[in-house]
């Protein structure tokens, strides 16, 4: 299978954070895992994506996927190795987040979450992970 993340605009401790992201995402690797699908927005997907790039230099095999909401945007590619855009071209743009994340999920056998509050985008997300049995892993 492979692997999404789920976490807030903001993190309150980065580097505690990023360390524990760093020792997730490399047992992850080490345990088969190579496909890891990202959102790109906020502090979390951020310090995701750069954990990832890290492990990149170790584990060349490791896809870092940015998955896109919306067609009309050019991300910086420089922490992914490509995109893609889920079919969502009917669904309304201020809705757009959070079916990519729905999708993202479904794609997904593993999430590693950073959910610290019960509202917002990610708590959204984290509740759809739940629903679905997916295994989650916190951050």
């Amino acid at each position: 299978m492979s692997v999404t993340f789920c976490g807030h605009a903001q993190v309150n401790d980065i580097i505690k954070v990023r360390n524990r992201l760093f020792r997730i995402t490399k047992n992850l690797i080490e345990d088969g895992e190579r496909t890891f699908y990202l959102g790109g927005y906020g502090e979390f997907d951020r310090l995701a994506a750069a954990v990832l790039s890290e492990h990149k230099e170790n584990y060349p095999e490791i896809e870092r996927i940015l998955v896109l909401p919306y067609l009309d945007i050019k991300p910086d590619m420089k922490d992914y190795d490509a995109s893609v855009y889920p079919p969502l071209e009917h669904v309304p743009r201020r809705y757009a987040i959070l079916r990519r994340n729905m999708w993202m999920v479904d794609q997904a056998g593993t999430l590693v979450g950073h959910v610290t509050h019960a509202w917002g985008g990610a708590a959204k997300t984290f509740e759809y992970v739940q629903r679905r049995g997916k295994r989650i892993v916190p951050c």
